[in-house]
C-alpha cells in the first residue's frame, strides 16, 4: 500500500514539475495519444469482404467493430471525407484450415484466419501514414461444425484486429 501510495505521489510531483517549466502531459487510460489541439476528426471507410471465403455478416460486424472503438476511446469527430485522420482497406482473407491430425489420420483442429488490409493517412503528421496487413487466427475442435462457432471466433478475431489498428494509428506510445 506504501508503494503504491508512493508512486502515485511521485507522479503527482513530476507532473507538477513539469506543468512548472512548460510542458504539457496528458495521461490517458484508453491507450490513445492523440494531440487534439491539431487531430479533431477521422474518415473511416467501409471495408468491403474481399476474402475468397465469404461470411455474410463479417464485413458489417468489422466495420461496425471498427468506428465503434474510435467512438469510444477518442474524441475525434467523425466524418465521411478529409478527416484529419483516414482508415480504408478491405478485409482480404478469411479462410479455415486443418491444424493438426490425430492419430487415426483425421483433421483434430481447424484454424481459421482473417486479414484485413489497412491503409492509414495522418493528414497532420504524413510520416506517421501506412498500409499494413493485420491478421487474426482461432482454433476449434474439429468435432464442431463451423456454423456453430462461426459467430463467435470471428468477433474475436474481429476485436484483436481492430484493437491492432486502432494501437498502429492512435496508440503510437
Amino acid at each position: 500500500m506504501r508503494r503504491k501510495t508512493f508512486t502515485f505521489i511521485s507522479l503527482i510531483l513530476l507532473q507538477a514539475s513539469l506543468l512548472l517549466s512548460g510542458c504539457k502531459i496528458e495521461y490517458r487510460f484508453n491507450g490513445a495519444s492523440i494531440n487534439y489541439n491539431e487531430v479533431k476528426s477521422i474518415t473511416i471507410d467501409n471495408f468491403p469482404n474481399r476474402a475468397s471465403f465469404q461470411w455474410g455478416p463479417m464485413e458489417s460486424m468489422f466495420n461496425l467493430s471498427l468506428t465503434d472503438i474510435y467512438a469510444r476511446q477518442t474524441k475525434l469527430k467523425q466524418i465521411n471525407r478529409n478527416g484529419d485522420l483516414n482508415l480504408s482497406g478491405e478485409i482480404t482473407e478469411y479462410a479455415q484450415m486443418n491444424k493438426s491430425v490425430s492419430s487415426d489420420g483425421y483433421s483434430a483442429m481447424i484454424q481459421l484466419r482473417m486479414s484485413v488490409n489497412v491503409v492509414f493517412e495522418n493528414r497532420v503528421k504524413p510520416s506517421d501514414n501506412f498500409e499494413r496487413k493485420f491478421s487474426a487466427t482461432r482454433e476449434f475442435d474439429s468435432t464442431q461444425q463451423l456454423n456453430d462457432v462461426q459467430e463467435q471466433l470471428v468477433q474475436e478475431m474481429i476485436d484483436e484486429i481492430v484493437d491492432q489498428v486502432f494501437n498502429a494509428t492512435v496508440a503510437n506510445w
